[in-house]
């Protein structure tokens, strides 16, 4: 029973500690634990697996039946990364995700804005059509996105990258949804102030809204990291590549071994990783404030 004396205070919720008298609830109680630890070890095996995976040489890698490397040296990682030349390719995916930041809190905040506090007429068609745009899959409009890229001139650059972001319809409701709760009279006294629409966004309702810019942040910045498909029409071939674009050229590169690859695979997973790490906290809580603000 000692296992669920934290319920015992417990008086709100899907289960509460007199709700643990029943044996059947108890075992269901003890089973989705158990469900839940073995996708958390599902989950971060891979992870745990790379990591412990690029302390090993070559031989080592193919060779070993232990999860353990036999030494914790990071010279076989400092080595990948050098000759790799990973710095540059970190200095791409990082101005690829600052500009990606960037675009999302301003375009996306910006329509939630307007349909939250301006609401001019016709608002709630758009917010329809905004809603409608999440069921459509990202990869159906590639095509016609790469034609219009290339056609404008904009292939090898940052910039398609960047306003690809500032068009997220998930971004946009969770801000919507965020501003609708703010206080109006702080709007109001703005704007008879003499403040345009543009100055009370940036000046009144970015500042009381940062937990939910914290989140589109933190949503864009690990969405611009991890993103390959764009990346790879717009960027590859050329000097701006970013990590996951040169991650997966080292295939056809004769002097990157299995070994490389999987340090490559570490580079790439870490600063996503970290940041979660960081700001979970952040996140959930942002998220939340959104949805009961809204």
């Amino acid at each position: 029973m000692s296992f669920f004396k934290k319920y015992r205070e417990k008086r709100e919720g899907a289960i509460r500690f007199y709700d643990l008298n029943s044996p059947g609830t108890r075992v269901a109680c003890v089973l989705i634990f158990l469900a839940c630890i073995l996708m958390l070890v599902i989950a971060i095996f891979p992870v745990i697996w790379v990591m412990l995976g690029s302390f090993k040489d070559i031989a080592e890698l193919r060779n070993s039946t232990t999860i353990l490397p036999k030494s914790f040296d990071l010279a076989g990682i400092i080595g990948t990364w050098k000759d790799l030349k990973f710095t540059r390719y970190y200095i791409n995916s990082a101005i690829s995700a600052a500009g990606s930041i960037v675009c999302a809190v301003v375009f996306n905040g910006l329509l939630a804005y307007v349909l939250a506090i301006v609401k001019p007429r016709g608002h709630m068609i758009i917010f329809g059509l905004v809603m409608w745009a999440m069921l459509i899959p990202p990869t159906t409009s590639i095509v016609a996105l790469f034609v219009n890229i290339n056609r404008l001139g904009l292939t090898n650059s940052f910039l398609p990258l960047w306003l690809s972001m500032g068009a997220n319809a998930f971004w946009v409701v969770l801000f919507k949804q965020y501003f609708e709760g703010l206080p109006k009279e702080y709007i109001e006294a703005a704007q008879l102030d003499g403040c345009s629409q543009l100055q009370v966004f940036l000046r009144i309702i970015l500042p009381l809204s940062k937990p939910i810019v914290t989140v589109v942040a933190i949503f864009a910045l690990t969405a611009a990291w991890n993103d390959f498909l764009l990346p790879y029409l717009v960027l590859s071939g050329g000097a701006k590549e970013t990590v996951m674009v040169r991650l997966f050229s080292f295939r056809t590169n004769i002097r990157a071994t299995d070994a490389d690859i999987l340090r490559g695979v570490l580079f790439a997973i870490l600063p996503p990783a970290i940041v979660f790490a960081l700001f979970q906290k952040q996140i959930t809580s942002g998220v939340a404030a959104g949805g009961i603000k809204g």
